[in-house]
């Protein structure tokens, strides 16, 4: 019995190589913002996304392609283009424009993923925490913002939106959520609050590898369950 389950289970492990390949990148990528390895932040930075990409679909290999692996390769491209907001949009002075205009893509993409194609069940109800974090965040920022107060107000939106729609995921998909949120509000806080100082650029992209890598993980597996 053991030889004969054997080769499934060395099957069954090597589909996720690309997850670890990813976490190595992550880990690679956040030691060198730590360490200040200025040469090699970006392009580290820009090897992320790619990736999860491959991850993902390597992951998916031998399962019918339908619309929502898709959607998560898209939603992982938008945010792979926001990431690299200055390389592929140099022609825009203000490179903050095209950057949240990709993640409210990404964004975007994931929650019509929870809201459809890997719904497991409802949202939960304790994401109504979600509600306050916006409304705080607003508080806390609105002073700050500017001309970007609504764009960042309805940006918001939809950043408490996918951490309230991963809860019908899994509890993986849930905690991608939590921590892709975490990543934004630090971000947020670094480019709006009057000390950015205070918000270590570690923490965002450490929040923000474990939420896309959670995320993709956990809708990758659901897209493999039985049906």
């Amino acid at each position: 019995m053991t030889e004969i389950d054997a080769p499934s289970v060395t099957r069954a492990g090597a589909r996720w190589w690309g997850f670890w390949l990813y976490g190595a990148v992550s880990l690679f990528h956040v030691a060198v913002l730590s360490l200040g390895w200025g040469a090699v932040e970006y392009p580290s930075k820009l090897a992320l996304m790619p990736a999860l990409a491959l991850a993902v679909v390597w992951a998916l290999r031998g399962t019918r392609w339908s619309a929502a692996p898709t959607l998560l390769i898209l939603a992982i491209g938008f945010s792979w283009l926001g990431d690299g907001a200055a390389t592929f949009f140099p022609f825009i002075d203000e490179t903050l424009i095209p950057m949240l205009a990709c993640f409210g893509i990404a964004h975007l993409l994931y929650i019509v993923l929870f809201v459809r194609a890997v719904a497991a069940g409802p949202v939960a109800k304790w994401s109504l925490i979600y509600v306050a974090w916006w409304i705080g965040m607003l508080i806390l920022l609105w002073p700050h913002l500017g001309g970007l107060a609504i764009a960042v107000a309805l940006y918001g939106l939809v950043l408490g939106g996918t951490a309230a729609a991963s809860t019908r995921g899994s509890v993986t998909t849930a905690v991608g959520g939590v921590f892709f949120l975490a990543s934004d509000t630090i971000l947020s806080f670094r480019l709006f609050w009057p000390d950015p100082t205070l918000f270590a650029g570690g923490w965002v992209m450490l929040t923000y590898t474990l939420g896309q890598g959670l995320l993709a993980f956990g809708i990758v597996t659901l897209l493999r369950r039985p049906h």
